[in-house]
């Protein structure tokens, strides 16, 4: 009778080990999906840049400062895209403070806020923009419950008996809430 007892909790315990490990692997395989869903995202924004801005420049020639600025960050923000996604979100962020740069120059010119190409583009990039805070809070919201039932317990044991670790959100940092402020264009 003991020995069914003690073979029952054996089994128990190899359900749960099973159950556990199975719901980690699906939670950081949705994280990654989700990573993936915000790289597909900035790729479509990283292309629709250079359009943006050579749009803007044909009517803005002497604005060089917020080309530059702009094709500064973008070059960043594409050159983080493997890295953490701390350091990508610095560099999203970035690259978002001197888009509202741009658009705050396209303001100053009457004929390009009535040029078709730009509207098109303006409304391409800003349904852009809504697909990337959409991707990010889903990848947040994933990271999340990985990272919840990793450090919770018992999940935690068996996430630390096989090598699981938390991930990063992708978060705007303490240092760069000037990102939320308003651009503030001068002549």
């Amino acid at each position: 009778m003991a020995l069914y007892i003690i073979l029952g909790i054996l089994v128990l315990l190899l359900l749960f080990i099973w159950a556990s490990f199975n719901r980690l692997v699906r939670l950081k395989n949705r994280a990654k999906e989700a990573w993936s869903d915000i790289q597909v995202q900035l790729k479509r924004r990283y292309d629709l840049i250079p359009n943006l801005v050579e749009t803007v420049k044909g009517y803005a020639a002497h604005e060089s400062q917020a080309f530059e600025n702009v094709t500064k960050a973008r070059a960043a923000a594409i050159s983080a895209g493997s890295s953490t996604p701390a350091a990508q979100a610095q560099a999203e962020n970035q690259l978002s403070g001197t888009l509202k740069s741009l658009f705050a120059v396209a303001e100053a010119y009457p004929d390009l806020k009535a040029n078709q190409n730009f509207l098109e583009l303006q409304r391409e990039l800003q349904d852009t923009e809504d697909k990337i805070q959409a991707a990010r809070r889903f990848y947040n919201g994933t990271v999340m419950m990985l990272n919840t039932a990793e450090q919770s317990f018992p999940g935690n044991m068996v996430a630390s008996a096989f090598g699981f670790g938390p991930m990063d959100l992708f978060e705007l940092s303490a240092g760069e809430a000037a990102a939320n402020e308003p651009v503030k264009v001068q002549f």
